[in-house]
């Protein structure tokens, strides 16, 4: 059987869809701009689910971060990549993806030289069910209290990944998240 070709969607300056390159070389020194999300997913009991990524990713390999990460593919709806992304990572369902925070960017580099240059919109979810790792993404899990998280993040920021530390500095995300608090 043939693997699939993923591209991801390229932004100029004006966050506008440029091209599209194939996921598997978009990641390197010299990472361009491309389009992305985050999702950050909630339990029955108002508990985050925090994924440990696994050791074979290219960037930040072994890093505490959010729920699940992803990029849209072309012409797919940015709600429809959220869902398609979590059962791929993390083998549930998920409802009600429901957009947080549309204007979060990020560049950083981590320690092997890897750039992420990401227009990243923020989501929150629900959980349908529990999660069944891909363990190519996901090497470990655990579902934390937010408070604890964002006490977490506060105390060691080294421990998450760059783009976690900072969506959780943004006042929109913060203040969703009190709602679960």
């Amino acid at each position: 059987m043939t693997a699939v070709t993923e591209y991801v969607l390229l932004l100029d300056d004006d966050l506008n869809v440029s091209g599209t390159m194939e996921k598997s070389l978009v990641h390197t020194a010299a990472t361009p701009l491309h389009l992305a999300f985050s999702c950050y997913l909630f339990n029955e009991k108002n508990e985050l689910l925090l994924t440990r990524r696994a050791i074979g990713k290219i960037a930040w390999p072994g890093v505490w971060t959010n729920s699940a990460c992803g990029h849209p593919l072309p012409d797919e709806a940015m709600a429809d990549a959220v869902s398609r992304r979590c059962g791929y990572e993390l083998g549930l369902a998920i409802e009600s993806p429901t957009l947080i925070d549309g204007s979060f960017q990020y560049y950083a580099t981590d320690a092997n030289g890897i750039v992420e240059n990401e227009f990243c919109p923020v989501f929150f979810a629900r959980a349908a069910s529990q999660p069944h790792p891909n363990a190519d993404e996901v090497m470990d899990y655990v579902w934390v209290p937010v408070e604890q998280v964002l006490a977490g993040v506060k105390a060691i920021p080294a421990a998450y990944s760059p783009w976690m530390v900072a969506q959780l500095q943004r006042p929109d995300i913060l203040a969703a998240l009190h709602k679960f608090l």
